[in-house]
């Protein structure tokens, strides 16, 4: 007797899933992975003072650089989230970690090309957009397909605080090595340690025939497989997906905000202040902050607790509880108090790698990478506009950082589950397309 279609694909799928021990030594590798990531995306911001005392740079022209990454950035969403559910997730990272990582080690050395700076780093970080924007998406069409449902929340949460532990890492080690040897030195770190990961991953989890498979049907032309039929139309029309959305935009915009202006926002309101520890405490909090939540959020649902709840439980913390701290940020002049308050924010964001992130993976997980990356599309061009707009509100006490942080987060729809035609319950009540 022939097993019935939707049973083999579950095998299949089963099949493919990563074995315990796999799990764990994909999950350290793409842990550092990240880390690097926002290494190389940090670098900038880090140093984007000492260049603007070195180029000229005022307020508008630093804005200009920084938020260029998101130019790039906000077009490879889609693309890399399509490509990751085609080809692999793990073989578009690893190609695009090749490129931002060379790019970034390179970027001292466009500042000797000619007297146009600007032009030079502005054209720098937009080709690290374009690279960075593929990893996210790719990563979720993995993490996806690998990792199963009531592991897959700490996998990600784990895999998440990368990006915290790369922000430390370039906080930390970033300011010595700023104060030390110049801002050049910063971008020789991100970028080598990058090449060096590239190299580790190509050399110990990938091979070269899956390298060069996946080169060759890039060169010829995705297929598109005419038996994956998704129902795009419907999936759009309903409001789970814009509530994903909108949550992804929210959180995405506050983080990035964070992210680029915090270490401007304390330089400018405690001038005093040591860079070390406004760089460092707030990532620091948020590791441990990332790991908890995906503990917490796995042990809920092997608990019986129902995964949709658990996934809304961790959003309102990452978007509604984080936002409480991220107002009273915009409203102390204590620096100690400050240092608490981005802390307790930052940490409590880290609650939507358990919630909206994973959340996407439920919903549809054969072309999670894909409606990711149209979630998260939307969150860049909010970092893109968040990263053009406030540095002229920053030196204001009145119109604070915080003043603008929280304005994206208004609206605090929660993704559940959806039900549509042609879409069938996955193994723990999650939706998935018909291939």
């Amino acid at each position: 007797m022939q097993p019935a279609p939707d049973e083999a694909r579950r095998d299949a799928a089963e099949d493919a899933q990563w074995s315990r021990p796999e799990c764990q030594v994909w999950t350290g590798a793409l842990l550092l992975g990240t880390c690097l990531l926002y290494c190389a995306r940090a670098s900038m911001p880090v140093c984007a003072a000492t260049m603007s005392q070195d180029f000229g740079w005022n307020k508008k022209e630093a804005g200009v650089v920084l938020s260029s990454f998101f130019w790039g950035y906000c077009l490879t969403q889609v693309v890399g989230g399509h490509l990751g559910d085609r080809i692999g997730g793990e073989k578009v990272i690893l190609l695009s970690a090749s490129a931002w990582g060379f790019i970034t080690a390179a970027t001292p050395l466009l500042s000797h090309l000619g007297s146009a700076h600007l032009a030079f780093m502005t054209f720098s970080r937009v080709l690290t957009g374009l690279l960075q924007g593929v990893y996210f998406p790719a990563l979720t069409s993995l993490l996806s397909q690998k990792v199963r449902e009531s592991e897959r929340a700490f996998t990600y949460s784990t895999v998440g605080a990368g990006s915290q532990f790369g922000t430390l890492v370039t906080g930390a080690v970033g300011s010595l090595l700023l104060d030390w040897y110049g801002w050049p030195s910063v971008f020789y770190f991100s970028g080598g340690l990058t090449l060096l990961w590239v190299c580790y991953v190509y050399r110990c989890l990938l091979g070269e025939k899956d390298l060069i498979l996946a080169l060759g049907v890039l060169a010829q032309g995705l297929p598109v497989s005419r038996h994956t039929k998704v129902p795009w139309r419907q999936l759009f029309r309903k409001p789970s997906v814009w509530a994903a959305i909108i949550s992804q935009l929210s959180a995405a915009c506050s983080f990035f905000i964070l992210l680029s202006w915090l270490p401007t926002f304390f330089k400018e309101t405690f001038p005093g202040s040591k860079g070390w520890v406004f760089n460092v405490v707030p990532w620091l909090v948020a590791i441990p902050a990332s790991l908890f939540s995906g503990l917490l959020s796995d042990r809920l649902i092997n608990q019986g607790y129902r995964t949709i709840t658990v996934r809304k439980f961790m959003q309102v913390m990452g978007l509604g509880l984080s936002s409480v701290f991220a107002l009273c940020l915009g409203h102390t002049s204590s620096f100690c108090k400050s240092v608490v308050f981005a802390s307790a924010s930052i940490g409590l964001q880290t609650f939507n790698h358990s919630g909206i992130s994973v959340n996407i993976q439920d919903l549809a997980p054969s072309c999670a990478g894909f409606l990711f990356g149209v979630a998260n599309t939307a969150g860049a061009l909010a970092g893109r506009r968040s990263r053009g707009r406030v540095p002229g509100w920053l030196p204001h006490r009145d119109h604070g950082l915080l003043d603008v942080c929280v304005q994206p987060g208004g609206s605090h729809q929660q993704p559940r589950a959806m039900h549509l035609p042609g879409v069938r319950e996955g193994p723990a009540g999650g939706p998935e397309p018909r291939p």
